[in-house]
């Protein structure tokens, strides 16, 4: 008779920094974060990092590694082809801007940019958004292979006030699309467009993907 396999023993980590996530309140749910989140008039709140013209970028508060950041355009639309000529090079310029900054703060080893088109490509909310997503070598580990799950360490409010502290640096020689080497600081607030002013609400909801 086959002999059963040993029992092997459950290993327990401890990532006590998640507790300030658990804990943290969370935010309604509303069905245009995007358009809304900017409204707030607190950017910390909203964890924005950088405010331009036509558009802005937001920290993923459901990250796939540390300093996810979303590209989002302050008009609501659903396809890159909907975008303006204007709005396109904004949105590029911001692009660029949010790879600058990551760079500087966390000097990662490569980056993972790109758009989810519709549902059937992963996309959840109905709002254009690029995803700027730095690597390091490695970081595809145990964890998310097997788990399903990755570890952050450092909670989004203290990368939040890393990323402004850095971009608050990088904005002394010039602002996106200047065509200077460096970028505007994520601290200069820009009014949203007229079409966006929503209602304020409390919280992002959903894994934006």
């Amino acid at each position: 008779m086959p002999q059963s396999p040993p029992t092997q023993q459950m290993e327990q980590l401890h990532p006590y920094w998640r507790m300030e996530y658990i804990a943290a309140p969370r935010y309604p749910e509303t069905d245009r974060p995007f358009s809304e989140l900017p409204a707030l008039g607190d950017d910390a709140r909203a964890l924005i990092v950088y405010r331009g013209r036509l558009s802005y970028l937001l920290m993923n508060r459901y990250p796939y590694n540390p300093g996810h950041l979303l590209a989002i355009p302050y008009r609501e639309v659903t396809d890159i082809e909907e975008l303006s000529v204007e709005e396109r090079g904004d949105l590029g310029e911001t692009l660029v801007y949010a790879k600058r900054l990551l760079t500087a703060a966390l000097r990662p080893d490569g980056f993972n940019i790109g758009y989810n088109l519709g549902s059937a490509a992963g996309g959840s909310i109905a709002h254009l958004h690029a995803h700027i997503v730095p690597r390091w070598q490695g970081d595809s580990n145990f964890m998310p292979v097997l788990g399903g799950t990755r570890i952050l360490p450092q909670s989004l409010e203290a990368l939040w006030a890393r990323l402004r502290e850095v971009a608050s640096t990088l904005g002394q020689t010039g602002s996106p699309g200047s065509g200077s080497s460096s970028s505007a600081p994520a601290a200069r607030q820009q009014p949203s467009p007229p079409a966006q002013t929503a209602s304020a609400v409390e919280k992002q909801t959903g894994p934006s993907t």
